[in-house]
């Protein structure tokens, strides 16, 4: 167990001595305010900052974030306000711990809607500080470390969740020892039998390949002393997630897995790194296409190496990463090696890693804003966790950076939104090509436009990029509100024209007071809603007529502002209510216009209508009103056995629940029960229902249904 002695003495490596006091400071500010509480494991709980705080110490986190990490429970699980804090150890430690605060509680298991919100604060936490998903990926990893202390299924929902979320999110800011060692630690507690065979599997293989792998180091390392390369050989360990990912995703046995020797060189210098490439490449046979430069066109999370397959003795393959020591701390840390404190340095590695951070959390936070709902946001970022980059040229030269599967569309976009919405055709390597073939690494790609051009619904069915997507979504969303506002323009004036009015002519007043009643800001909002078939033309036209023409009607139906109205938006309109569905409040209901018999209510799964029910012009979907007082006919069909005093026993159970018999019919049949036909009148669903349970109950009724 860790002490605050123990991480003051590593903290001494690289913090001066009032850094190191902020720290200490902050410790036993939050081992006063966590007195007395305690973790499952029975541990006090300030056991657990100290232990995120050193896991970041770990990783030569700066003294602000290593304060955050003592602190970052305290404002939620204690009396210490985010004021009290900051005035104690300033604004930027209590924005980190307020960013990762609002991160504490985030449950991806249940709905995906949950999910999607929660990742937008999770994106809207890192914009504000970087610093804040570092903390928060430390005290997850702290959590998974101590995991054995939860219940089974609590377990298992921390363990998907991490697979899901934060090693991603770990993996896309570059932290891979921190991805590997989330990746396996959920690995073992979401599928423990899995990981125990697999793991007994690997240490089998490893005592077996021991001499191999030694072998084959030193020879690599004598070759390096030959040519006096300065640099260190190792064997890369393969991680049992990793093992598990690629014999379920690419199909392989775990021998053909295990079968590949990775090894590591870490070197002094650039230069050092394409020399000792050579001398690997001398002393065995490369394998062809198997070469990858990361150093000259580094991945998108900041990644840099060399990597290179090789055919070793006896049919072995051999992949070897060789890459700087710079490099290799930045492949281990990501944008934890680039953290603020390091940005005023002379590292132009550290300065570029940073910023590729800040540009993706900048680039999500472009794509959250024009998504229209949290659902579609977390869709579109999806591919953007876990790519398998591509590097493509444009014509200038400019590398660009896409995820496997991108096309020219992709492509379009990364350059420029306005080019994206304005691309007709594309040119790759100087030929003509279409605009849904994927890209490959190395291509030039150039892409025609005309001012005239406007995204197309189809490409969403072939692009890849978030980016891309959220932008062509948010164009046909615009386009269509325009499309809606038109067609809702000409529905209205066309009903308006039967009153003698127009939209120029109608009274601001009755218009204000119908846009209040509606909950609508606008005019345009109105013709919006009545051109997307949610509100009905006649309607509003009726609402919006001329003063003389409503005196008329109301000369016409003295009594029509008598009765409670049973559909809300209906006013002084004539209403039939369908025979052949027989609608009561609380069905699903739809109207249409009939000619000579004004709006007739249909249910909404009512065959009749469902030619028409897609149509604006002649459907709308209609609410009932809160308070309603009419009663509504329905038919009921009921399968009985034959008694003496059938009747008699139907219409007093229907009498006693408060339904009118109307009407009742009897048909004998061949088999031992008779069908019986009952029109009553209810007052609504519930209603309805309290009669046929009823009837229902009674002996001699076997089956009851509506009809």
């Amino acid at each position: 167990m860790p002490t605050v002695d123990a991480l003051s003495d590593r903290l001494t490596g690289y913090l001066d001595l009032q850094q190191i006091k902020s720290v200490r400071r902050a410790y036993y500010y939050a081992e006063q305010a966590h007195d007395g509480q305690r973790r499952k494991s029975g541990e006090p709980y300030v056991t657990h900052p100290l232990a995120v705080a050193s896991i970041l110490a770990g990783m030569h986190m700066d003294h602000q974030s290593l304060m955050a990490a003592m602190l970052h429970d305290v404002i939620e699980d204690t009396a210490v306000s985010r004021d009290g804090l900051e005035g104690q150890f300033g604004q930027t430690v209590a924005d980190i711990v307020d960013g990762v605060s609002k991160l504490t509680h985030l449950e991806f298991e249940t709905r995906a809607e949950a999910q999607a919100e929660n990742f937008q604060k999770m994106v809207l936490a890192m914009a504000v500080d970087i610093r804040v998903i570092l903390v928060k990926l430390a005290d997850r990893l702290h959590n998974m470390r101590t995991l054995g202390a939860m219940p089974p299924e609590k377990q298992r929902r921390i363990a998907r969740e991490t697979l899901d979320i934060y090693a991603p999110v770990a993996a896309r800011l570059g932290m891979r020892d921190l991805q590997l060692e989330l990746e396996d630690l959920a690995f073992q507690s979401y599928y423990p039998m899995r990981a125990k065979y697999i793991r007994r599997a690997v240490v089998q293989a490893r005592g077996q390949r021991k001499d191999v792998i030694t072998s084959i180091e030193d020879a690599i390392r004598n070759r390096l002393n030959q040519e006096g390369l300065a640099g260190s050989v190792s064997g890369r360990e393969k991680h049992l997630y990793s093992i598990y990912s690629k014999m379920k995703t690419k199909g392989k046995s775990f021998a053909e897995i295990m079968d590949v020797f990775a090894f590591r060189i870490v070197t002094e210098s650039v230069d050092d790194c394409y020399r000792a490439l050579g001398i690997v490449h001398n002393l065995y046979k490369p394998v062809p296409g198997r070469f990858k430069d990361y150093i000259a066109i580094p991945k998108a999370n900041g990644y840099q190496s060399l990597h290179t397959d090789l055919f070793g003795a006896r049919d072995i393959t051999i992949e070897v990463q060789i890459r700087t020591k710079e490099m290799d701390a930045v492949a281990g840390q990501g944008i934890a090696e680039h953290s603020h404190y390091k940005i005023y340095g002379d590292s132009s590695s550290a300065i570029d890693g940073y910023n590729r951070a800040r540009k993706w959390v900048q680039g999500l936070l472009e794509m959250q804003q024009r998504a229209g709902n949290s659902m579609e946001f977390i869709e579109t970022v999806k591919t953007d966790l876990f790519p398998d980059e591509v590097y493509v040229f444009s014509p200038q030269g400019r590398i660009f950076e896409l995820p496997q599967g991108a096309t020219a569309v992709d492509f379009a976009y990364a350059v420029h939104t306005d080019i994206g919405n304005s691309c007709v055709s594309c040119r790759i390597n100087r030929h003509l090509a279409p605009l849904s073939q994927p890209l490959q690494s190395g291509q030039t790609v150039e892409i025609i436009t005309t001012p005239s051009a406007q995204p197309n619904m189809a490409w969403l069915n072939f692009v890849i990029t978030g980016k891309a997507r959220s932008a062509i979504r948010h164009f046909i969303k615009v386009q269509h509100r325009g499309e809606s506002i038109e067609l809702g323009r000409r529905l209205l004036t066309q009903f308006l024209s039967n009153y003698g009015s127009s939209l120029e002519e109608i009274d601001p007043i009755a218009l204000s007071s119908l846009l209040e009643e509606a909950e609508l800001a606008s005019l345009d909002e109105l013709l919006e809603d009545i051109g997307m078939g949610n509100r009905m033309a006649y309607v509003v036209a009726r609402r919006l007529r001329p003063i003389e023409h409503e005196e008329e009607e109301q000369q016409e139906n003295p009594q029509s502002d008598k009765a409670t109205l049973a559909i809300r938006g209906t006013e002084g309109m004539v209403l039939h209510y369908a025979r052949c569905c027989g609608p009561i409040p609380g069905d699903s209901i739809t109207g249409h216009i009939s000619t000579g018999r004004g709006l007739v209510i249909h249910r909404t799964d009512c065959r009749n209508i469902a030619f028409m029910k897609d149509d604006a012009e002649k459907c709308v979907y209609l609410e009932w009103s809160n308070s309603i007082d009419d009663e509504f006919i329905v038919n009921l069909d009921l399968k009985v056995e034959p008694k003496r005093g059938l009747i008699a026993s139907l219409a007093t159970t229907a009498a006693a629940t408060s339904a009118n018999l109307l009407k009742v019919d009897i048909t004998e049949s061949d088999d031992a029960l008779n069908t019986v036909h009952m029109d009553l009148t209810v007052k609504d669903r519930v209603h309805l229902a309290t009669v046929m349970r009823k009837l229902k109950a009674l002996k001699s009724v076997y089956k009851l249904t509506r009809v």
